[in-house]
């Protein structure tokens, strides 16, 4: 299976690393910002680099639309898997619309609420997956993991 891993650095990109036992045996591609630390992880993996920042940058998101659109044309990923946030958000949209299965891991930050991120997606999203019960609740048709399970 061909698996886009579509995350933002920092937190975002460490709880995506952290499904690597999900991820580790399938072709893949990663779309993520260009800091030190991914370029460093990254390092012999397949990568394109997200505009950043995304948060209220319109100018940025239409630059990462238009990525979604000619990576997800180029590659064909039969899954996109994200954690968020912002560069998720046309990833995953684009990524529906050219039949891709969608995934969404919310951050286990998120409690009682979803990210803006995961709720933008929401439509779009074969699968979103939270970590808490509360959340749940308040999202039934998410499905629950917890930090110890993996996909």
């Amino acid at each position: 299976m061909k698996v886009l891993l579509v995350c933002s650095s920092g937190g975002h990109f460490k709880g995506l690393q952290q499904l690597n036992s999900f991820w580790e045996n399938h072709e893949r591609i990663w779309v993520t910002f260009n800091t030190t630390t991914t370029e460093a992880a990254l390092n012999g993996e397949k990568v394109y680099w997200a505009y950043s920042p995304t948060n209220r940058n319109i100018p940025n998101l239409l630059r990462n639309m238009l990525l979604a659109f000619q990576v997800i044309n180029q590659t064909r990923p039969q899954l996109i898997l994200s954690t968020g946030a912002g560069v998720a958000v046309p990833f995953l949209i684009v990524g529906k619309l050219f039949g891709s299965q969608t995934v969404f891991v919310e951050s286990v930050t998120r409690i009682k609420t979803l990210s803006l991120s995961a709720k933008l997606v929401l439509p779009f999203l074969n699968v979103l997956y939270v970590q808490w019960p509360q959340l749940q609740a308040r999202y039934p048709q998410a499905e629950l993991i917890t930090p110890q399970e993996s996909l």
